[in-house]
């Protein structure tokens, strides 16, 4: 049985709906039941922030897929609460069990990146690496559907998309689906215990040029970085998950995001690498 931890995700469900589909005993986990269940699996619930609640969601699993995390603001929650601390909890509880591990990291992980979210991504990728060859980290760039989804959201009354800082750093986006490719070959292959697999798009392109995927022709808005950088300060105390959101969309507008994919489908020739353009153009139509 394979257990998806963030099973109701963007992500989880795909993973979650991809294994159901080839045949395999998939176990939906997550804090709240979907509106919309996931055909041929069944739905638990648990709490990446209460430890507790995990040994018995995990009992029976071969392997657990850690596909949760701390980004979304409308949650409350951070990333050093779900990406390290729920991931650390997650990871211990799945080898008590002794079932495998598939995590869910991002590209360029590490303690000193200026994203907070791959600070947390690193340190639980280091917990991971403590224990056995029981692992394979599937570490992905940023999911171009979403992108695309909070720019079409901000498109309202006649308006551009609203982008966040000067919106000209190129980034990696790739699509989700690919990313559900990788995480399910992780999930049901033995063979790639051990391993990083990374995983992004052919190009990249700038917050302004996905903005004009989205709306063709019409002129984004931009939130200054200046007002970023308040926001990331002057919120802290009132509103964390605000300020933590400016200060990544700070970080998104000056840090390195490039990726160049081919090194890893040189060493994984299965890995899909959809053209974001297209992802736009079917998503459009």
């Amino acid at each position: 049985m394979i257990a998806v931890v963030g099973g109701t995700g963007r992500l989880g469900r795909l993973v979650s709906a991809q294994l159901a589909h080839a045949g395999e005993r998939v176990r939906v986990v997550a804090r709240s039941a979907p509106a919309t269940p996931v055909p041929g699996t069944e739905f638990v619930v648990a709490d990446l922030r209460r430890p507790a609640t995990l040994p018995d969601v995990l009992e029976g699993a071969d392997t657990v897929v850690a596909a949760a995390h701390g980004m979304d603001p409308a949650k409350g929650q951070s990333p050093a609460e779900i990406d390290r601390d729920g991931n650390t909890a997650l990871i211990d509880a799945a080898r008590q069990c002794g079932a495998d591990i598939v995590l869910l990291s991002v590209v360029d992980a590490s303690p000193d990146h200026p994203m907070e979210l791959h600070r947390m991504k690193w340190a639980a990728e280091e917990h991971l690496r403590e224990g056995g060859a029981d692992w394979t980290i599937v570490r992905a760039t940023a999911f171009a559907e979403m992108w695309m989804e909070l720019l079409e959201l901000s498109t309202t009354g006649g308006k551009g998309p609203q982008v966040f800082g000067d919106g000209e750093n190129p980034i990696n986006f790739v699509s989700v689906k690919d990313v559900a490719e990788a995480v399910v070959r992780a999930a049901t292959d033995r063979s790639l215990r051990g391993q990083v697999i990374e995983v992004g798009g052919p190009e990249d392109l700038t917050l302004n040029d996905l903005a004009d995927l989205v709306s063709p022709g019409v002129r984004p808005r931009h939130v200054p970085r200046l007002a970023l950088h308040v926001v990331g300060q002057a919120a802290r105390p009132v509103r964390p998950s605000l300020a933590r959101s400016a200060r990544m969309s700070l970080a998104m507008d000056r840090a390195n995001l490039r990726f160049d994919p081919s090194a890893s489908r040189t060493a994984h020739p299965w890995l899909p690498c959809s053209s974001v353009r297209d992802v736009a153009r079917s998503a459009g139509g």
